[in-house]
């Protein structure tokens, strides 16, 4: 067994449910929030291969690329100049990779506590699910900290790949008219940097992609865009589903987080052969882009001691 890994067992899972609801959260494994189901439907990206150990250098297509993780303290691999010296963080970050501590959970929520190991910080997230009038709504309250002896630079970007199929909607803000791309399989939207129109996007091969249509897996497609910094009135999203019946809304505090990415992927990733997303990936985040090591307007620094809060609501409702 390779060193720093973590096991799961089923056993440790923990389970809380709320009505036709549930989510179901693996400390063990990243703290990953594994599954969330609206009765016999599963509304997360499936494992594409059988959860095992984890390493701290392994690349995310490496493990099962599945369910909602926390990219913290960078999306992207890379290596930074600190005060404290020099930090390599790698591919998603620190916490998928390590064993959360379970501070409290009762039947409705859960609080977990996780230690990065690239940067002194640790992130505490509370999971609070209740019925609503028309559904259900996933509450998540998160704090980190910076435990070092020095300034800490970070980043953080939510990473729920919400199962999707052809039939499904993406909605935005109206406000929301471009988008930067981040990354895109087969160059398909332009290289990192360019801009693309919301939701008509001209590609490089000079035809229109309706971007709020989830395509087929066989389409190949897979895009990471960002959006922002957003208003105050903007800090929602939704993947509307007809078929499970459901619509999925993300809703988070600009203030907070002033950004939104979106991970749009139709069979186009992982690269490698073998199974492929099929998921839409609403991304609240602290910035416009993947990696740490892109400094701009956005950078944030925690210093000794220091903590910041921010929070965000997914909300099903029955459709």
């Amino acid at each position: 067994m390779a060193r720093n890994s973590v096991i799961v067992t089923e056993k440790e899972n923990v389970l809380i449910q709320a009505g036709d609801f549930s989510v179901t959260v693996f400390p063990r494994l990243g703290g990953k929030i594994g599954s969330l189901r609206l009765r016999d439907s599963e509304l997360l990206q499936p494992p594409l291969a059988p959860y095992a150990p984890r390493t701290r250098a392994m690349a995310f297509d490496e493990a099962d690329a599945s369910g909602w993780d926390e990219c913290l303290p960078s999306v992207a691999a890379c290596s930074i100049a600190a005060p404290g010296g020099s930090a390599s963080i790698p591919d998603h970050g620190d916490l998928w990779r390590v064993s959360w501590e379970t501070v409290d959970s009762d039947a409705l929520s859960l609080t977990l506590n996780a230690e990065c190991f690239s940067l002194p910080l640790t992130l505490r997230r509370a999971l609070t699910l209740a019925e609503t009038n028309n559904g259900c709504s996933l509450h998540l309250d998160y704090t980190l900290t910076s435990t070092g002896s020095y300034p800490v630079p970070w980043s953080w970007a939510a990473h729920p790949l919400f199962s999707a199929e052809p039939g499904d909607s993406i909605e935005l803000p109206s406000s929301i008219q471009t988008l930067r791309v981040e990354g895109s399989a087969a160059n398909r939207l332009g290289a990192n940097g360019n801009t693309v129109h919301w939701p008509l996007a001209s590609g490089t091969n000079g035809k229109l992609s309706d971007l709020s249509v989830v395509y087929p897996p066989a389409s190949g497609f897979g895009d990471k865009l960002f959006a922002g910094p957003l208003g105050p009135s903007d800090g929602w999203c939704a993947l509307r589903r007809p078929k499970a019946g459901v619509r999925i809304k993300v809703s988070f505090d600009t203030a907070a987080t002033p950004y939104l990415g979106l991970w749009l992927c139709y069979g186009g990733w992982p690269d490698k052969p073998g199974p492929k997303q099929a998921c839409v990936a609403l991304e609240p985040a602290t910035a416009p882009v993947d990696s740490l090591a892109q400094t701009g307007s956005w950078s944030r620094t925690l210093f000794p001691g220091q903590s910041y809060e921010w929070l965000m609501h997914v909300d099903l409702e029955i459709i």
